[in-house]
């Protein structure tokens, strides 16, 4: 199944008092590259996010925005430092004793000391919390690449279609090759039967020019070699791996079987269909570069 490099995935789960919510959008990248967004209390979990991205996802930019929000009310437990307030109030009574000061302390006045009261931020359990993660994270990925699936089939459509053209080009050239060489013996004999006022020609010489013609302008193998990698092509379109590097590879060949033909052309049909083959190829490739 051909895939698009370009998606959008969204998915928000929540549980009791928790709701985790992830985004992501990918464009096209040579290869996977992650960029991730999300609160410091899950940084511990980066390596097992980008390790559940890359069991959906082999190539694309990819920028992901998590959050977590606690909807509970207790965010945190208040905790009284008993040994450090007597403390306190040992070396206030001593201060209040050796420069005769009076001793009015009271509770509120001591709270307020530092750390007396300290808010602490409840214990979270990982595996809760990961568990949560994860069920978003798959989520969000599983709408992201049937949305690359569905732009994936649009452009196996579409390259599909190019490639057909392509092949109509391959088959003009094939069909018009064995024509050009019968026109240059014709036009070759004209000429000498002019110059030497219709003399009699030896078949012998004109065959050997002909043969010295057809062997220059001979792009038999590109054009084998080309049908070879187009069809080669709009066979990988049907795998169901990523395939996105294996047709760039392919399209570069097909381009250096068009350049070839397109300098051995001696035709202007020819020459016409091999520019029209290297702007086809150069439509193929760019739509390649959107597949992953």
């Amino acid at each position: 199944m051909v895939k698009s490099m370009t998606g959008f995935g969204r998915c928000e789960v929540s549980e009791g008092d928790r709701k985790m919510t992830v985004e992501m959008k990918s464009v096209n990248h040579r290869y996977l590259d992650v960029n991730i967004k999300m609160p410091k209390k899950l940084n511990f979990f980066e390596s097992q996010v980008r390790s559940l991205l890359k069991t959906y996802l082999q190539r694309g930019k990819v920028d992901l925005f998590i959050t977590c929000e606690d909807l509970s009310e207790k965010k945190g437990a208040l905790r009284y430092n008993r040994e450090l307030a007597e403390e306190y109030l040992n070396y206030l009574k001593q201060m209040s004793e050796e420069f005769d000061l009076q001793n009015d302390i009271s509770a509120v006045a001591l709270s307020r000391y530092p750390e007396v009261l300290v808010m602490e931020e409840t214990q979270t359990d990982e595996e809760e919390l990961w568990k949560l993660l994860e069920q978003a994270l798959k989520g969000a990925c599983e709408q992201m690449v049937a949305t690359r699936m569905r732009e994936g089939e649009s452009l196996k459509q579409d390259l599909t279609a190019k490639l057909e053209e392509l092949l109509s080009h391959v088959s003009f050239i094939e069909e018009r090759s064995p024509q050009i060489v019968a026109e240059y013996r014709s036009k070759l004999k004209e000429k000498v039967q002019e110059l030497l006022l219709d003399a009699q020609i030896e078949e012998s010489r004109l065959a050997t020019e002909v043969t010295i013609f057809a062997d220059k302008i001979c792009v038999d193998e590109e054009l084998v070699r080309l049908r070879s990698h187009i069809e080669h092509t709009k066979a990988a379109l049907q795998e169901k791996d990523s395939v996105g590097r294996k047709l760039d590879f392919i399209a570069q060949e097909m381009n250096r079987e068009a350049n070839t033909i397109l300098s051995k052309a001696n035709d202007l049909e020819v020459s016409d269909r091999a520019i029209e083959l290297k702007t086809g190829i150069e439509k193929v490739r760019e739509q390649i570069q959107n597949i992953e």
